[in-house]
């Protein structure tokens, strides 16, 4: 039932159930193909094709709808007038199915599969065939065809399929698996609607084509939909169903057809091919049990083909996710056996939200949410997740990669800017741009929160720029590559476009031309932003993007390392999402951790430490005033006192929020309909108004002139300001994850200190270093690194640490270690610890001058390995090449491996 029919509800209470099956539920049932006739002696049972029977009897009564398709007694509906609530009348129609002939077959003592009960506004629905059956709702009845279609499957096979076949793909990840294994198994429970939340980054789109597979295979599914939220991200599944390979050798979409929407070249890859054709319309319209297939559609496009466009996600001229050439189509709810909604917490504003659940709640099929960050709306309608694999367990897993903190401490962004009086300051129209310089006849404060909404202070952008530029510099100088970096910028508006400052500033900052600084975000002002996200992917420029929100999530860039916070953010799953763009592992630059810029003194770090992204959260909307039910509805529901009280006070609220934004002409305008166009007082004395003076106060709310005006008065201009003298201290430093904790470099390394000598005796690893050094070698090595990673010490951060702590760069992982253990130990550089063990060695030992020249190229093998093996000889390069293992022998003879056995223990004793 839909909100705007809410407030008649009352009318309908009153009709009674005669009129509700003539009105309603015989329209409905002829709109689908039922011809619907009464009840006779003379009716061939044989000759009813697609007839709904009235007043068909049982042996318990006759049923109000005997549903016959080609001859055989498939449904029962059991009608109640409006009033009802249908869902227990299902009791009624179970009845009535144990009360009719064995015809077709039996079930539980069911003789009748398929039982309806509805009051023509709600449809309950049960297929009683199983065991363990569950009721659902519907919003339509089935076809004569999907009946059919229905009673001819055969699910209690499908489900042996799962069960005996192993879910075994190349390629595929155990936690992966275990995805498809709780699927499968709430599938062959009976649950119609289930969640799976998995981390961003951790192959969520290959687990799905992987569970569909299985699904069509075993005959489960017949008709999928996927569904995206962007058309780029349709384009990407439609490609990982192309290119996935089946167990038979195939390609996914040569043992069953895969359709999309129509794409644009810009949502490719440059050079892509793509083979997936676009789904003909009777696919959709007329579904038939003969066609197997998936379809990826974005819930855009599914949203119009639905209710049309008026009816489905706000989508501007300039949008470049706009479907423009989507039309609306009947779509029968058995058009899709499985739905599989990807991204599944989306759905920002409430009104988003309900076109979103329309959408699912369409279909009679089982419904699948994938997500990252699962919301509260989303857990209300798919349960809570029956898989989840975290970002934490990922990073454990080696999977993803986690990042590294550095708080950038700014006095505007905290304490927001004081103008004082006599200041100049530049005040800018956001309608026109102009500009105006002004002296300040008094003091104006600015909070934290109004930073670059009411006002920007340009030194404090540029001095955060030129923080993250030192920081990046010296990445590139260690790595040999600038880092690829997103920034977050609070809006990009018109003429006060925080986006656009941050793009001139950072290009003014980094010197290195327009390409090497680009803006990505939905604005009419950024010209094809689909193909500057794959040219931020794959090529060198842009190596910094600036955006607000739209590569906060569904963009895969896996070589980026460096997430700029320059924006606010409240929501955990928003925080999560713009933290998920960091975590891709990028095997081609040996990507290991990414680092994150908090902007605002650690406190989005400090906020967030104890939120998983797991955790259930009603989500962050963009526009408060962007409401489902309007202003026209909320009056309506007073004047039919519909929760009158509840009702009076969300207007109120609304004529507050008029009066904070309505300029002197809206006064003026409003002046015909209330006393001086004062909404402010108007809103104080209306529940005294309505009491005392109902109808009179009702025809002023009720006038349509009136309402037009509420929705569309004359709003106050807004004022925007740059504070050019405004300067800001700025500084940053680096903070080490550790324990959900966000340390300072001493206390990570005091942390790591107590790590080292609590298990330097029961890390077998650690023990050969520290009382065994006669047996380190390249294994225990790895086994060390790998440890430590594992418990968030990381070799490269505790470097980091101590280079901040001691000023010592470069150290090594085994001086790291021994000094965490006595601070007495020397810290050395990879290099000084091998040329003190070589040359020791040289001390001890005479070698030939050729014997010497393959120590030192053995001492290039350690000063990046710190141990050696015989195996290392026909492997590494600077030793290969000399001839290896053999040459090696031959130079050393018998005494090589004594050699190797004293270099290792010289480098660490």
């Amino acid at each position: 039932m839909t909100l705007e029919n809410y407030s008649g509800i009352g009318i309908h209470m009153m009709e009674n159930e005669w009129k509700t099956r003539k009105t309603r539920i015989d329209k409905q049932l002829n709109e689908l193909g039922w011809e619907v006739i009464p009840y006779n002696e003379k009716i061939v049972i044989n000759n009813l094709k697609y007839h709904a029977v009235e007043e068909f009897p049982t042996e318990n009564g006759p049923a109000d709808y005997a549903l016959f398709v080609k001859g055989k007694l498939l449904g029962i509906i059991e009608a109640k007038k409006v009033s009802v609530n249908p869902q227990n009348v299902l009791e009624q129609a179970k009845r009535y199915s144990k009360g009719c002939k064995n015809t077709i077959g039996e079930w539980n003592s069911f003789k009748v599969p398929f039982l309806y009960a509805s009051n023509g506004t709600q449809i309950w629905f049960a297929d009683v065939r199983e065991e363990n059956y569950y009721s659902r709702e519907l919003l339509n009845f089935h076809t004569p065809d999907a009946l059919e279609e229905m009673f001819n499957g055969n699910i209690q096979k499908a489900k042996q399929w799962l069960i005996k076949n192993p879910i075994d793909f190349e390629r595929l990840r155990p936690y992966q698996k275990e995805a498809i294994s709780a699927v499968e198994k709430a599938l062959i429970d009976n649950k119609r609607k289930m969640m799976i939340a998995m981390a961003t980054g951790t192959g969520k789109t290959f687990t799905t084509v992987c569970l569909i597979y299985r699904l069509l295979k075993s005959g489960y599914a017949r008709r999928v939909l996927f569904l995206v939220d962007r058309r780029a991200l349709a384009a990407q599944a439609a490609q990982a169903f192309s290119a996935f390979n089946t167990p038979s050798g195939n390609k996914f979409n040569q043992e069953y057809e895969v359709f999309s929407q129509r794409f644009k070249k810009e949502d490719f890859e440059e050079g892509e091919k793509f083979d997936i054709g676009v789904i003909p319309n009777e696919y959709l319209t007329k579904p038939n049990a003969s066609h197997t297939f998936v379809y990826v559609s974005t819930i855009q496009r599914m949203a119009i083909n639905l209710f049309g466009r008026e009816n489905s996600f706000y989508q501007s001229e300039s949008d470049p996710e706009i479907e423009d050439d989507a039309d609306r189509m009947q779509i029968p709810i058995h058009a899709f056996d499985i739905i599989i909604a990807d991204e599944c917490h989306r759905g920002y504003t409430s009104k988003d939200t309900n076109v979103w659940r329309n959408v699912l709640n369409h279909f009679d099929a089982i419904k699948i949410g994938l997500t990252a960050t699962p919301a509260a709306h989303t857990v209300a309608y798919f349960g809570s997740p029956i898989y989840k694999y975290t970002v934490e367990q990922a990073v454990l897993d080696g999977y993803l990669v986690d990042y590294q903190a550095i708080k950038i401490k700014s006095d505007v962004r905290i304490k927001g800017v004081f103008l004082r009086e006599g200041e100049k300051v530049v005040v800018k129209d956001p309608e026109t741009g102009k500009e105006l310089i002004d002296t300040l006849e008094d003091e104006r404060e600015f909070n934290s929160e109004d930073i670059e909404k009411k006002i920007t202070a340009p030194d404090s952008n540029r001095k955060i720029l030129e923080e993250i530029k030192k920081y990046a510099f010296e990445h590139e100088k260690r790595t040999g590559r600038f880092p690829k970096t997103l920034i977050f910028a609070v809006n990009d508006l018109p003429n006060i476009s925080h986006a656009d400052q941050l793009v001139r500033l950072t290009r003014e900052v980094f010197s290195r031309g327009d390409d090497f600084v680009q803006k990505i975000t939905g604005s009419p002002s950024v010209d094809r932003p689909l193909e500057k996200i794959r040219r931020f992917r794959n090529r060198p420029n842009p190596a910094i993007v600036v955006t607000v929100d739209m590569l906060s999530t569904g963009v895969d860039i896996p070589a980026l390392e460096f997430i700029v916070f320059l924006r606010p953010v409240k929501s955990r799953i928003l925080w999560t999402q713009m933290l998920g763009r960091g975590t891709r592992k990028c095997p081609e630059i040996n990507k290991e951790y990414f680092t994150i810029f908090d902007c605002f003194d650690g406190t989005l770090i400090e906020y967030f430490k104890n939120a998983t992204d797991f955790s259930i959260e009603i989500q962050e909307t963009g526009d408060e005033t962007v409401t489902t039910v309007t202003i026209e509805q909320i009056i309506e529901n007073i004047w039919n006192n519909i929760e009158r009280e509840y009702n009076t006070k969300r207007l109120i609220k609304r004529l507050r929020r008029i009066e904070n934004t309505m300029s002197a002409k809206a006064r003026a305008d409003f002046s015909k309909y209330i006393p001086d166009g004062d909404i402010a007082k108007f809103a104080d004395n209306l529940q005294e108004s309505l009491k005392n003076n109902f109808t009179a106060t009702m025809n002023i709310l009720r006038n349509k002139n009136f309402q037009d005006l509420l929705v569309n008065y004359d709003r106050a201009k807004k004022t925007f300001y740059i504070a050019y003298e405004t300067i800001d201290n700025v500084v940053s430093e680096y903070v080490f994850k550790y324990n959900e904790k966000e340390l300072k470099p001493a206390d990570y390394l005091a942390a790591f200190s107590e790590f080292v000598k609590q298990n330097k005796s029961k890390i077998e690893a650690l023990s050969i270093l520290f009382s065994n050094p006669r047996k380190w070698n390249t294994k225990a090595l790895n086994e060390i690194r790998e440890i430590l990673k594992k418990n968030s010490f990381d070799e490269e951060r505790l470097r980091k640490a101590y280079e901040l702590s001691s000023h010592k760069s470069m150290v090594d992982i085994i001086s790291m270690i021994k000094n965490a253990d006595n601070q007495n130990n020397p810290l050395l550089t990879a290099e000084e610890r091998v040329n003190l063990a070589i040359d020791s060695l040289i001390k001890e030992y005479t070698f030939t001058s050729e014997q010497l020249e393959w120590l030192n190229y053995i001492r290039e093998h350690l000063i990046v390995n710190l141990a050696i093996e015989k195996d290392n000889f026909d492997m590494v390069p600077v030793l290969e090449r000399h001839g290896g293992l053999a040459k090696a022998r031959k130079i050393f003879g018998n005494d090589l491996d004594k050699i190797i056995e004293e270099i290792n223990y010289k480098l660490v004793a």
